[in-house]
């Protein structure tokens, strides 16, 4: 499937279950949003974005706690999953993604190499973090956080739509 087909895929699943999605960027500085809003009638379930790249700008505007920030970092599973219910509060959304990691090339350290993301979904039925590590320059590192945390929507939208199909 091609990146456009995948935030086509996306949309109308969003649409046809009657969601609403938004989004918590960090270090692919708004590409997702960019991508999701590339499809027409987007507005029908894409509500907003947040470009939250600082400390503050993660406390401040997405809610995540000053102690999970200090003590597992802003490149975390604990403060991707709290983006993602900040990111679904903030906008009052059924469903949201969050993506935060170490682009490059610089800012890796041992335990923390250049290309560590993590991505996470919240939804009132489920959350999910996922850990990646990609190898890359940092314009392909971005690209494919976003391209991951399409495909992480798309799946859960499916199996989403799998289980309301069996009742």
């Amino acid at each position: 499937m091609t990146d456009e087909q995948l935030e086509s895929v996306a949309g109308e699943l969003l649409r046809t279950q009657g969601l609403t999605l938004s989004v918590a960027e960090s270090c692919t500085g708004g590409l997702l949003g960019h991508r999701l809003t590339n499809v027409p009638g987007s507005s029908d379930y894409f509500v907003g974005d947040v470009v939250a790249y600082s400390y503050e700008a993660k406390e401040r505007v997405l809610n995540v706690r000053h102690s999970t920030l200090y003590d597992y970092g802003a490149v975390s599973e604990q403060t991707a999953l709290e983006m993602a219910r900040g990111a679904r509060r903030l906008f009052l959304t059924d469903v949201a993604l969050s993506v935060t990691g170490i682009a490059g090339p610089g800012g890796g350290m041992p335990d923390k190499p250049v290309g560590l993301t993590y991505i996470a979904l919240s939804a009132r039925d489920e959350e999910v973090c996922r850990r990646f590590v990609w190898e890359s320059d940092r314009e392909r590192n971005k690209a494919h956080s976003a391209q991951a945390a399409l495909e992480m929507l798309v799946a859960y939208l499916r199996q989403r739509a799998g289980s309301r199909n069996l009742r």
